[in-house]
């Protein structure tokens, strides 16, 4: 800003005597109003927070301030550096793979663990649970339940439960997938939504599995092979995708007809069951009456060949001693009479209760009686009785 250039020539003449020097052009943005006394213009402040002229150099006053020094920046930078590569040391939990991009490409797979790569943007770091069992449901879906396994209240989604068997027939299925993560680079980076890739190709599998079977053996005790058969053709066609993914189990939840004609497949069942259970009970009265009848026969036939054997053993034995006997006759006929009569006579004796000895003239004289067991006392007639 200007000083008062009036007040400082009035009083240089007033000093020297001298006429003033020519006035300086004044600025007319600095005049006051006519008819009002000029007053003296306020200094400026420059950037710099000091008064001076308008001619001053500010480049000149930025080049006179006090800057930090080389060893400062250098010491600043040093620590900006370390940081960031201090930013790449990372830890791998046991549940957990490593993914490693480096500018945005795959190049390498970590395990559990500390690691380092390089900070970003040279290196990324994915970390995928490869362990962890996630569950995908068609057909149904459970209500306030997360993708892990858990049981709860269920909602029916119809449009992906009904399916057509071979028979011709309309069955509604629900069933849930249980799968891991198997390669957690084609899983990252192969597909973009891989809970609905499961599921859309969980319900292809099914639909062809259940086009290919009968409703009867959907309902009944066809459970497993479906389960089975759908289990290996949806991990086929996971890996025809390169998902990345590895199929634990389908399990079949519900399987039934259509609400108009359950009542009637119900029955069906029933009896189909009743048939079951009265087999299986004629079976077990088989297996049961089978081995009595076997082990009487074989009784049986060791009775026979043990009675044939001692029937002929007898028979040889009663050969043998006639033959002897018939050569002690040949021999001595008397003294064989006499011994055979005397054998006979010991064998019936032998076996009488009672027993009476009589000489010849008695024996003479006695009646001869024949008591039989199966005979009672002799009776009387009745006209002897009257008399």
């Amino acid at each position: 800003m200007n000083w008062d250039w009036d007040k400082l020539q009035e009083k240089r003449q007033r000093q020297q005597g001298a006429n003033p020097p020519p006035k300086p052009p004044r600025n007319t943005d600095l005049d006051n109003d006519e008819g009002q006394d000029r007053q003296p213009p306020r200094a400026r402040r420059n950037p710099f927070n000091g008064r001076g002229r308008g001619d001053d150099n500010p480049l000149k006053k930025l080049s006179q301030m006090n800057l930090p020094n080389g060893k400062a920046f250098f010491l600043i930078g040093l620590a900006v550096v370390g940081l960031w590569l201090l930013s790449g040391i990372y830890i791998i939990n046991p549940d957990e793979q490593g993914v490693v991009l480096r500018f945005g490409k795959y190049n390498r797979t970590e395990g559990p663990g500390p690691h380092y790569a390089w900070p970003a943007p040279i290196e990324s770091v994915y970390k995928p649970q490869v362990t962890q069992v996630l569950r995908s449901e068609v057909g149904f879906r459970s209500v306030g339940q997360s993708t892990t396994f858990q049981q709860g209240q269920v909602r029916t989604v119809s449009e992906e439960a009904s399916m057509l068997t071979g028979d011709e027939n309309i069955v509604n299925v629900q069933f849930s997938v249980q799968y891991k993560i198997g390669d957690p680079v084609q899983y990252l980076f192969n597909v973009s939504a891989p809970t609905a890739l499961v599921r859309n190709a969980a319900e292809a599998a099914m639909r062809e599995v259940i086009g290919n079977s009968q409703i009867d053996s959907a309902i009944t005790d066809g459970k497993l092979k479906i389960q089975s058969e759908a289990t290996q053709l949806l991990q086929t066609i996971l890996d025809r995708y390169g998902a990345g993914i590895q199929v634990l189990a389908v399990q079949l939840q519900d399987v039934h007809p259509p609400q108009e004609v359950i009542d009637a497949f119900k029955d069906v069942a029933s009896a189909r069951e009743d048939k079951s259970r009265i087999i299986n009970e004629a079976e077990a009265y088989r297996n049961e009456l089978l081995p009595k009848a076997r082990g009487q026969a074989a009784a049986m036939l060791n009775e026979a060949e043990s009675y044939h054997a001692v029937r002929v053993r007898t028979a040889e034995g009663e050969t043998s001693r006639f033959d002897a006997l018939s050569a002690e006759h040949r021999k001595a006929p008397k003294v064989t009479e006499q011994r055979l009569y005397y054998e006979t006579m010991e064998d019936i004796l032998a076996g009488a209760d009672e027993k009476v000895l009589m000489d010849a003239p008695a024996a003479s004289r006695a009646l001869p009686y024949l008591n039989l067991p199966s005979m009672g006392a002799p009776v009387a007639p009745k006209a002897l009785e009257r008399k």
